[in-house]
């Protein structure tokens, strides 16, 4: 790769901490490295497999106070001219122009908000650490900021960088991904703690987010948020190591776990972006703020093959929402059967009530008739003797008057 082809790349990323050595094991624990002497005094290799990934070395002493961190090395083909660029467009020289024997040229450098970086050119035949999306490489790069337009304009001027498609966030703000040579690399958004300085994080692909978490707390580090989950089905954990220096980890899905999850609801035309790929996360890892969002095209690609435990978390989910879907039709069953029931029980009610009311107006009926029955009977006997009486009596009077004509 020629020097003019390496102009906006990643090609580099360095931890200076207080402790090399137990940074060294902590890292070993947590993504899939290993160092390796450099050849160079007091400096030492990441290694990932045969992949250099970085270096590891001591906080220098002229630090003035700032904690241990990584720096990422953006390529240039010509270090003085990027140098005095920065400074015509409101960066400062935070070191001066200087040769690595056998290596290359940097400088360290910072944004107008405060971010620092280093631009390097390399020797012929030291162009850095591989460019791949392979587990255990970094995948993405984000930059919490005080003013991403501004942040944006400088390193688009310095690195070519262009703008790629911007996600709202609501109350969050903009998150806007930074786009290089037509593939999407990492993002820019707007960091609401003002009392941490504005910075860059860099996320390594591991096979499982949850296992690094672990790995993290195991350490004596500290997981700042995740594991979670964001668009396209990635999961990222963002962490301090033990020295306090901040990193963040991704996790890609398997094209076939991808393929098997369930689709994300649908968002309006602002908000929504393509479900090809997506961004490991839209949050600053010292601060531990929750962003997210989706992009065109991830950095964490699936060149190598990934471990199976994505399409398991996949799978499982649908085996949970499916086991969920079967659930409610089984409670609704559940209702309808019990509603039919209830329904059944509350008619056969009403029908022994009706014939209950029916017996009892029967039995209404025939007392009445009888107690009707026994008036009559009691009248016509009251008749009959009246009857007798007066006819009884006409006798007598007849006898009477019989007597007194006589």
């Amino acid at each position: 790769m020629s020097n003019a082809e390496i102009r906006g790349r990643f090609v580099w990323h360095e931890l200076m901490t207080t402790d090399p050595d137990a940074a060294g094991t902590f890292y070993s624990n947590v993504v899939p490295w290993k160092t390796q002497p450099s050849g160079m005094p007091s400096y030492t290799l990441w290694m990932s497999g045969d992949n250099r990934v970085g270096g590891l070395m001591s906080l220098p002493h002229d630090a003035d106070g700032k904690p241990p961190r990584w720096m990422v090395y953006i390529g240039t083909p010509d270090v003085d001219a990027s140098v005095a660029t920065a400074q015509r467009l409101g960066g400062r020289v935070l070191k001066g122009a200087a040769e690595i024997p056998n290596v290359g040229k940097f400088a360290v450098l910072s944004d107008p908000q405060g971010a620092a970086f280093i631009v390097f050119t390399p020797n012929a035949g030291s162009d850095g650490a591989a460019s791949s999306a392979a587990v255990g490489d970094f995948t993405w790069h984000e930059l919490a900021t005080t003013d991403p337009h501004a942040a944006l304009r400088f390193y688009s001027e310095l690195f070519g960088w262009k703008k790629g498609a911007s996600h709202d966030m609501g109350t969050m703000g903009t998150y806007q991904i930074i786009s290089h040579e037509g593939q999407d690399v990492g993002g820019v958004y707007h960091a609401r703690d003002a009392s941490m300085p504005p910075s860059w994080l860099g996320y390594v692909r591991v096979t499982d987010a949850g296992k690094a978490a672990s790995a993290v707390k195991a350490g004596g580090g500290r997981v700042l948020h995740g594991p979670a989950e964001v668009p396209g089905g990635s999961w990222i954990v963002m962490a301090l190591d033990p020295q306090g220096g901040a990193f963040a980890v991704v996790e890609t899905p398997t094209a076939q776990a991808a393929a098997n999850a369930t689709p994300p609801p649908k968002k309006s035309a602002k908000a929504a972006a393509p479900q090809a790929r997506s961004t490991p996360a839209l949050s600053s890892g010292r601060t531990g703020a929750r962003k997210k969002t989706a992009s065109a095209n991830p950095t964490a690609g699936s060149k190598t093959g990934a471990s199976g435990t994505g399409a398991k978390r996949a799978a499982k989910r649908v085996t949970t929402k499916r086991a969920s879907a079967n659930r409610s039709t089984a409670k609704r069953a559940a209702a309808r059967r019990a509603t039919g029931t209830t329904a059944k029980r509350v008619t056969a009610r009403t029908r022994v009530a009706k014939r209950t009311v029916a017996k009892r107006t029967v039995a209404k009926s025939t007392v009445a008739k009888s107690t009707r029955a026994k008036r009559g009977s009691a009248a016509a006997r009251r008749g009959n003797s009246a009857g007798r009486a007066r006819a009884h009596n006409g006798r007598r009077g007849a006898r009477s008057g019989g007597r007194k004509r006589r």
